[in-house]
C-alpha cells in the first residue's frame, strides 16, 4: 500500500485507522496515495481553531500577518520543484503546474504586499470617514472592520490543488481568521505535500491552519455565525451545502464558486486579417488545453459574428491539430490528462448532451493519439471543438463539459451576443476581443450584470494581458447566478470578506480610541516640544502644533504667479476676478496657501521627521484674498510603524483658517518619522 495521506488537526498529524481509498495517477493509473479521514475529530478541529488559532492571530496586526505570509511564500517558492514533480500525477504539464503552483505562491505574496500597503499596522480597519450624527459634532459614527472570532472552512476543487487552497487561505490569514483546508480527494496528495512544507516551516502561528484530507463528514455541524465556508465545486454540491441546517439557521457565512459557462466574444469590428482575429483564436485554443480545459474560468462558449464562424473554426482547428497530448514528462507534450478516469467519463457524458444540438468539428471523443503513455490507462481526451448552428438551443447554454471542450456559436450583433452570453445564467468571466472602444463599452455594460470579470482584449493590451482564464489576486474572482454568487480575491476586498463591519457611535474621543485614528473634535495635546522633534515612539494621537498667523500680501500672490507660471486670471486679472462671484477679486493660489502653511508648522532642523511623502484629501474651502492672515493647526492623526524599516508613517490632520477662523483649506500631511533609537 502507498502512503495514506494525513490530516493536520489540533497541532499534530493524524492518520486514519483504515486503509483508505486509492488515488490513481491521471497519467498511467498507478496508485499514488490513499485517503481517509476515518476517526478524525472534526468538532475538535473547530474548537482548536477557535481556542488556539483565533487568539494567536488576534495578537498580530495586519502588517505582522502580512510579513509572515511573505516569508511563507518565499519559502514555498524556493522548494517548488518538489511540487512540480508530484503535480505531474494530476495530469498537469509544466505550464499547467506553473499556473497552479507558482500562481498559488504568487497570490500569497500579492496579498502580503497589498496588506502592508493598504491596511494599517493594527487589528482594526476603518471603513470610510466619520459620519456626523449631531449638529455640534459631539456625536459621531464610524464603520469599522474587526476579525470574526471563528474559523474559515475552505472546501476546494480537484483542478487546482495548490492555488485553490492558497487563494482562499491568504485573505483569511491576513484578516486574522484561522483556516481549515479541505482539498478535493482526487488531487489531495499534492495539497498535503505543500501543506506539510507549510507546517515544517514553522512560520505560521499555532492553530492558524489545519488540513482535512478525506470526507468533510459532520464538519459543518460544528460551525456557527462567526464562521464561514468557501466552497469551490459543482452547483449540485453547492446547493446541498446551502441547504445545510447550520447555513440556513445560524447565520454562517457561505460563498460558492460553482459551474460557469464562460463566454468569449469576437467583436463585429474584427476581420480575418486583423491581429485581433489571431488573438481570439489563440486564446480560445489556450483555454481549451491549459489544465486540459479543467478550469472554472475556461471558455465554454465562443461567440463569433455569423460571417466568421467558418473562419474561426478553421483557424482554431488548425491550431488544435498542433497540440500534442500525452504524459507531461514527455518532450513536446502540450496537453496532459484529465485529473481522473472518472472525470474524463463525466466530460464524455456532458459531451453526449452537447451533441444533441451541436456537431463536433474537431477531435474524436473515442480516440486520441497519446505520447509517452498508454491511452487505455490514463485519463486522456482529445480537445473537442463543437459548432452550434442553432444558437438558441438550450444545451450549449446549460451543459458544462469540464474538460477540453468548447462550442462555437454565431451571433448577429452586439445586443445578440450579450443576450446569448446571458443565457449562461451567470458566469465567472467573459472576454471580448475588439479594437473598437465604443463597441467594448456597449458590450461590457451588457455583460457586467451576468459576470464577475470581463476582459477586453486587443492588439494594444495583448502583450501584458494575463488572459481570459487567469484570476488575479487584486481582482474579484466569482460570479453571479449559476456561478455561485460568491466573491473571492479582489485585493483587500477578499480580506474584508472575513471580517465583521460594525457601526460605532460615540464622541470624537471614543472613536479616536476605537479606531486609533484621531477624529476632529477629539482632545488635542499641545506641549513645549514641537511634534516634529518626537520620534515614532514618543508621538501620541492628538499631538498638535499651531502656527501663524501669517499675512498673505498681493506681492506674495504676484510673485507666486510669476515664479510658477500659474497666471490664472483669478490671481492676476483684477477685473475678471471681480466679475467671478466665487472670488470677487484677486485671490491667492491654493498651492500658495498650502506652501505658506507648511512654513508655519515645519521645524527645519534635522530630526525624527525624515520626509514628507504626500498630501491626501486636499480641499480649498474659502478664497484667500490679499491681506488675509493664515493660521494652521497640525494634529497627529494616525501613527503606523513599518515592520521592516527603522521608521514609520505619520498622518497629520491640517486645517488652515483665516483671520475670521473660517477654514480655507483642509488636508492630511503624510510624513516618514524615525522610530526610537535602540540603546
Amino acid at each position: 500500500m502507498t502512503n495514506l495521506l494525513q490530516s493536520f488537526t489540533e497541532g499534530r498529524w493524524f492518520t486514519a485507522a483504515d486503509e483508505g481509498t486509492p488515488l490513481a495517477s491521471a497519467v498511467d493509473g498507478h496508485e499514488v496515495a490513499r485517503i481517509s479521514a476515518t476517526g478524525l475529530d472534526r468538532a475538535g478541529m473547530v474548537e482548536y481553531a477557535r481556542t488556539v488559532g483565533v487568539p494567536a492571530l488576534a495578537a498580530l496586526t495586519f502588517h505582522e500577518r502580512a510579513a509572515l505570509l511573505k516569508q511563507l511564500g518565499m519559502t514555498l517558492m524556493a522548494g517548488k520543484e518538489e511540487f512540480y514533480e508530484v503535480s505531474r500525477h494530476t495530469g498537469a504539464t509544466t505550464r499547467d503546474s506553473a499556473v497552479d503552483i507558482d500562481g498559488g505562491f504568487g497570490t500569497i505574496l500579492s496579498y502580503s504586499s497589498k496588506a502592508r500597503r493598504e491596511l494599517p499596522n493594527d487589528t482594526v480597519y476603518l471603513d470610510g470617514p466619520t459620519e456626523q450624527l449631531g449638529k455640534k459634532g459631539t456625536f459621531l459614527g464610524q464603520h469599522i472592520y474587526t476579525s470574526r472570532r471563528g474559523v474559515a472552512v475552505q472546501i476546494n476543487a480537484f483542478n487546482f490543488p495548490v492555488w485553490g487552497f492558497l487563494e482562499k487561505l491568504a485573505p483569511a490569514f491576513i484578516a486574522g481568521v484561522p483556516s481549515i483546508v479541505k482539498p478535493a480527494s482526487q488531487t489531495a496528495y499534492l495539497t498535503e505535500l505543500v501543506f506539510r512544507r507549510i507546517i515544517e516551516s514553522g512560520i505560521l502561528p499555532e492553530g492558524s491552519v489545519q488540513l482535512l484530507c478525506g470526507s468533510a463528514g459532520d464538519l459543518l455541524d460544528h460551525l456557527d455565525g462567526q464562521d464561514s465556508v468557501a466552497f469551490t465545486g459543482s452547483a449540485e454540491t453547492a446547493a446541498r451545502l446551502r441547504a445545510h441546517p447550520q447555513v440556513v439557521t445560524s447565520g454562517l457565512h457561505f460563498t460558492a464558486e460553482a459551474d460557469s459557462l464562460n463566454a468569449s466574444i469576437l467583436g463585429t469590428d474584427v476581420t480575418i486579417e486583423a491581429p485581433e482575429f489571431d488573438l481570439y483564436v489563440k486564446q480560445l485554443v489556450t483555454e481549451m488545453t491549459v489544465k486540459a480545459g479543467q478550469k472554472c474560468t475556461a471558455i465554454r462558449r465562443a461567440f463569433v459574428p455569423e460571417p466568421l464562424v467558418d473562419d474561426v473554426i478553421a483557424a482554431a482547428s488548425a491550431r488544435l491539430s498542433t497540440i500534442t497530448v500525452g504524459d507531461p514528462a514527455s518532450d513536446g507534450v502540450r496537453m496532459g490528462a484529465l485529473a481522473s478516469i472518472e472525470q474524463r467519463d463525466e466530460v464524455l457524458k456532458s459531451l453526449r448532451g452537447l451533441t444533441k444540438s451541436a456537431s463536433i468539428v474537431f477531435g474524436d471523443p473515442d480516440h486520441v493519439d497519446v505520447v509517452g503513455a498508454d491511452a487505455t490507462k490514463g485519463a486522456f481526451l482529445s480537445p473537442i471543438l463543437l459548432r452550434a448552428d442553432d444558437k438558441t438551443a438550450p444545451e450549449p447554454h446549460d451543459i458544462e463539459a469540464f474538460g477540453p471542450v468548447s462550442t462555437v456559436i454565431g451571433y448577429r450583433d452586439a445586443a445578440d451576443a450579450v443576450e446569448l452570453a446571458a443565457r449562461g445564467k451567470g458566469s465567472l468571466v467573459a472576454s471580448l476581443v475588439t479594437k473598437d472602444a465604443e463597441l467594448a463599452g456597449e458590450v461590457v455594460r451588457g455583460l457586467a450584470p451576468y459576470h464577475g470579470r470581463v476582459l477586453v482584449l486587443n492588439n494594444e493590451d495583448a502583450r501584458e494581458s494575463t488572459g481570459h482564464g487567469s484570476p488575479l489576486p487584486v481582482l474579484v474572482h466569482g460570479g453571479p447566478g449559476r456561478a455561485g454568487g460568491g466573491e473571492e480575491l479582489g485585493g483587500i476586498r477578499g480580506v474584508l470578506h472575513h471580517m465583521q463591519r460594525t457601526a460605532v457611535q460615540g464622541t470624537p474621543n471614543v472613536l479616536t480610541s476605537v479606531g486609533r485614528r484621531w477624529v476632529t473634535g477629539a482632545d488635542r495635546v499641545q506641549g513645549d516640544v514641537h511634534p516634529f522633534r518626537k520620534n515614532l515612539a514618543e508621538l501620541v494621537l492628538g499631538d498638535t502644533i499651531v502656527g501663524g498667523p501669517r499675512q498673505v500680501t498681493r506681492a506674495d500672490i504676484d510673485h507666486f504667479a510669476e515664479f510658477t507660471g500659474d497666471t490664472f486670471y483669478a490671481h492676476t486679472d483684477p477685473e475678471a476676478a471681480a466679475a467671478n462671484p466665487l472670488f470677487g477679486g484677486i485671490v491667492a493660489h491654493g498651492y500658495l496657501v498650502v506652501s505658506l502653511a507648511a512654513g508655519l508648522f515645519v521645524d527645519p532642523a534635522p530630526g525624527p521627521v525624515l520626509a514628507n511623502f504626500g498630501v491626501d484629501g486636499l480641499r480649498f474651502l474659502t478664497p484667500v484674498k490679499a491681506d488675509d492672515s493664515l493660521t494652521v493647526t497640525l494634529t497627529a492623526k494616525q501613527i503606523t510603524p513599518r515592520q521592516s524599516a527603522d521608521y514609520g508613517e505619520v498622518r497629520w490632520d491640517a486645517v488652515v483658517t483665516n483671520q475670521n477662523d473660517d477654514p480655507v483649506a483642509t488636508y492630511d500631511v503624510l510624513t516618514l518619522v524615525a522610530k526610537a533609537e535602540e540603546d
